[in-house]
C-alpha cells in the first residue's frame, strides 16, 4: 500500500468518515479503497456483514453492486460496436424487433394508457445513454411506473422470465417521451444487455466471462453467489421510518445464492471490493490491465465525454427524480456518469471524471486528471439515505498532496 500522492494523515479522515457512519447505526458495514496510479492508498474495512449472526465484514465480503453492473454491459456492447458489429444509430428493433412501432405515454390510467405513436426510433445510442424513453418501476413516480410493475418490470425482485422475454414485456410498453429527447434514468442497460446476446449469440453470463470478468481476474463478480462463498455474502439493509437498518434481503434467504433467469445487465451482478478495484484500473489505464486490452483508449475516451443533446447536463435534461449521481453539472456518456462543471456539480472534483453507483448506496469513481480512483461497497437501501458520496468526495480530494 502506498500513499503517494496523498497526505496519509488527512486520507484518514475517509476511515474516519465511515467509521461515524457504522457507530451510528446508519450502516451495518462497509469497505472504502482509494487508489492513486492503481496502487491503493486507503483499504478500510469496518463492520459487520450480518446484523442478525454479528458477523464480521472480511475484506473479501460480496456485495449486490446492482446498478454499479450498467458500465461492465456497457463496455460489453462497446466492445461489439469495435468489431464493426453494431453501430450506435442503429434501431435497437434491428435487433429486437419488439422495439419497432413504439408507443408514447400521454396519460390515462394503467389500465387504460392514452398513447400517441412515438416521433422518434429507439438508437443503439439513446439505451446507452438513458434517453430510450424507458422507466423502472420501482421508481413509483407515475401511472406508467405503475403499468411496470404489473408486469414485474424495474423492480427488486428478480423475475422469473428470461432476460429475452423481458425485452418483449417492456416492448409492449408506451415510452414515458421521444428517444432522443430527454433523460431518464431506466431499463435501458438491460436492453443493452439483451443487445449483447443476440449480436454475440452468447448468453449476457458467458459474454462477461470470457470478455470481461474472466481477463480482468475478477473472479467473485457473477450473477450469483455460489454454495462455496456464500459465507462471504453480506445482507442488504433498508432505511425505514421505523428502523434505519431494516433487513431487506438476508445473506442466507436472498434470491442472489441461485442462478438466476432474468441476467440484469442494469443490476444483476455481485461483487467484491478487489473485483472492481480491477475494473476502474482499467478504465482509469484507457482500457488495458495486465497485458490484458478490454476496450480501446480511443473509445474509453469517446463513452466518458458527455452525449446529452447541445452539452446540456442531466438537470436540464432530465426527466428523472432518481439518479446514481447528484444531477446538477453532471452529464452523461455511454454507460457512464461525466462530470461537466464541478462548480455546479457542488462537490470538489476535476472535470472530466466519470462515475456510478449501485441502489444499495455502493458506489465509484474515476479521476483521469488526478489518477485517482475509488470504490466504495456497503448494502443499505435507498441510496439516497445519506449524503455518503458527497461526504466521501470531501474527504478524498482534501487529502491529495
Amino acid at each position: 500500500m502506498t500513499t503517494d500522492g496523498f497526505d496519509s494523515q488527512r486520507l484518514a479522515r475517509v476511515s474516519t468518515l465511515v467509521d461515524r457512519y457504522v457507530a451510528k447505526g446508519k450502516l451495518a458495514g462497509a469497505q472504502v479503497q482509494v487508489a492513486h496510479r492503481g496502487e491503493v492508498a486507503l483499504r478500510h474495512t469496518v463492520g459487520l456483514a450480518d446484523v442478525a449472526s454479528d458477523r464480521p465484514l472480511g475484506d473479501d465480503a460480496i456485495y449486490r453492486i446492482y446498478s454499479m453492473t450498467k458500465p461492465i454491459t456497457s463496455i460489453a456492447l462497446m466492445q461489439l460496436y469495435e468489431q464493426g458489429r453494431v453501430l450506435l444509430e442503429d434501431p435497437v428493433s434491428a435487433y429486437i424487433p419488439e422495439f419497432a412501432e413504439m408507443q408514447v405515454f400521454t396519460g390515462g390510467t394503467p389500465t387504460a394508457p392514452k398513447v400517441r405513436p412515438a416521433q422518434t426510433v429507439m438508437t443503439v445510442k439513446d439505451v446507452l445513454t438513458h434517453a430510450s424513453g424507458l422507466t423502472y418501476g420501482f421508481f413509483f413516480q407515475n401511472n406508467l411506473d405503475a403499468m411496470y410493475r404489473e408486469d414485474g418490470l424495474g423492480n427488486f425482485e428478480p423475475p422469473d422470465y428470461t432476460l429475452e422475454e423481458g425485452m418483449r414485456r417492456l416492448a409492449a410498453k408506451p415510452l414515458a417521451f421521444d428517444p432522443g429527447t430527454a433523460w431518464n434514468y431506466s431499463m435501458s442497460t438491460d436492453v443493452c444487455g439483451r443487445l449483447v446476446e443476440v449480436i454475440s449469440g452468447m448468453g449476457l453470463d458467458e459474454y462477461f466471462a470470457e470478455h470481461i470478468t474472466g481477463p480482468l481476474g475478477m473472479a467473485d463478480t457473477a450473477f450469483h453467489v455460489p454454495p462455496d462463498r456464500a459465507h462471504r455474502f453480506t445482507s442488504n439493509y433498508q432505511l425505514t421510518p421505523e428502523d434505519p437498518l431494516a433487513t431487506f434481503d438476508s445473506f442466507d434467504a436472498s434470491p442472489y445464492l441461485s442462478p438466476p433467469v432474468f441476467l440484469s445487465g442494469g443490476g444483476g451482478l455481485v461483487g467484491t471490493v478487489d473485483d472492481y478495484q480491477r475494473f476502474v484500473d482499467m478504465l482509469l489505464n484507457g482500457g488495458e490491465l495486465d497485458g490484458q486490452r478490454i476496450i480501446g483508449r480511443k473509445t474509453l475516451e469517446y463513452m466518458t465525454i458527455n452525449h446529452l443533446p447541445e452539452g446540456k447536463t442531466l438537470n436540464e435534461l432530465g426527466q428523472s427524480l432518481f439518479s446514481e449521481a447528484v444531477m446538477e453539472g453532471m452529464g452523461f456518456g455511454l454507460g457512464f456518469s461525466t462530470l461537466v462543471d464541478p462548480a455546479r456539480n457542488g462537490a470538489v472534483s476535476s472535470g472530466g471524471e466519470f462515475a456510478w453507483g449501485g441502489a444499495a448506496s455502493t458506489a465509484f469513481w474515476v479521476d483521469p486528471a488526478e489518477e485517482i480512483t475509488c470504490v466504495f461497497m456497503t448494502q443499505l437501501m435507498p441510496s439516497r439515505s445519506y449524503p455518503l458520496r458527497r461526504e466521501l468526495k470531501a474527504t478524498v480530494y482534501q487529502a491529495l498532496r
